[in-house]
């Protein structure tokens, strides 16, 4: 005897593939989100993949008088790589920016970690408010300003710092600092931890906000001190923020400086200390008109840079936090 036909149940139906919806449809329906999202890739594609084709003069002998169209300019292969390679500043310039960029690193990095657990402690919430805004408002100075300031407190004319020597009879005359190689890495560094520590602390205190605070109720019974709690589960919880952070901060290691160090190195007896790629491309390369040369040294920077992200990206994979 037939049997009749029986109805496909809710989980065969669950299976079988949906309509895809029109993607134009979608971005149609979502016409305001798309509205804040499109004028920035477009600056992206506009400002950094349109001009990427510019990376070629690297390896020709670039003229200006070319009008814009660089494939009349002859090929030269590796020859401004290589040129980059043997100049004798070339170790100069390496080390510079090896060592400026470890020393942000290893100090600017952990600084708005610091800052946010510490504000995450403070109770009073107006004085909370006032140190946030005064530690992130110098992010929104130009380096212009920042630099004149540094300079102003480190003048030897009413110099603030020179002043608190005196007054603390540490100098008996004032100090150039701003002349002296030994100090230069010290007051570019600290100049900006100072600029970047307040506005790099807002991601953190983001992260922290989200911390279930039943884990510190528990801990405060268990008898858990502060720096305990702080070590056992406000770090853990934000390691994933950190770790992307972290990752970002390895890739852009040779970004030693260019407005920082150009405004605050103008004596040119620190250029030994304060020559890095950026400066250094500025200097020999666009001042200089020797553009393909400058876009070598420059390509050569973001190789590496695209290596270190890669690796550091690598590493973090195999804790479980990565970018891709």
């Amino acid at each position: 005897m037939a049997q009749a036909p029986t109805e496909p149940s809710n989980a065969v139906l669950d299976r079988q593939p949906k309509p895809r919806k029109n993607i134009f449809a979608r971005m149609l329906k979502q016409w305001d989100i798309q509205l804040m999202v499109w004028p920035g890739l477009l600056l992206i594609f506009v400002f950094a993949y349109l001009p990427m084709y510019g990376v070629l003069t690297s390896f020709m002998d670039y003229s200006i008088f070319s009008r814009g169209n660089i494939w009349v300019n002859p090929w030269v292969g590796f020859k401004h790589f290589q040129m980059f390679f043997e100049s004798p500043e070339f170790f100069n310039v390496m080390r510079n920016t090896i060592v400026i960029s470890l020393l942000k690193f290893v100090i600017g990095f952990p600084a708005p970690i610091v800052l946010a657990l510490m504000l995450n402690e403070i109770r009073h919430l107006m004085f909370k408010r006032i140190v946030q805004t005064l530690t992130y408002l110098p992010h929104f100075m130009s380096w212009v300003i920042v630099g004149g300031l540094t300079i102003a407190m480190l003048s030897t004319e009413n110099g603030s710092v020179n002043l608190l020597l005196e007054k603390i009879r540490l100098v008996d005359e004032p100090v150039n600092f701003l002349s002296m190689k030994e100090y230069f890495w010290s007051i570019l560094v600290s100049a900006n931890v100072w600029k970047e520590i307040g506005f790099g602390s807002i991601v953190y205190l983001a992260a922290i906000s989200g911390v279930d605070p039943h884990l510190y109720e528990a801990a405060d019974i268990d008898g858990a001190s502060k720096f305990k709690q702080i070590y056992l589960i406000t770090i853990p919880t934000i390691m994933p923020v950190i770790v992307i952070f972290m990752i970002l901060s390895i890739g852009n290691l040779l970004n030693a400086g260019f407005e920082d160090i150009l405004i605050l190195a103008t004596n040119p007896v620190l250029r030994p200390v304060s020559d890095v790629i950026d400066t250094y491309v500025y200097r020999v390369g666009l001042s200089n008109f020797r553009y393909s040369y400058a876009t070598a040294v420059g390509l050569f920077k973001a190789v590496i840079s695209i290596g270190l992200l890669t690796m550091a990206n690598y590493l973090a994979r195999r804790s479980g936090n990565s970018l891709w």
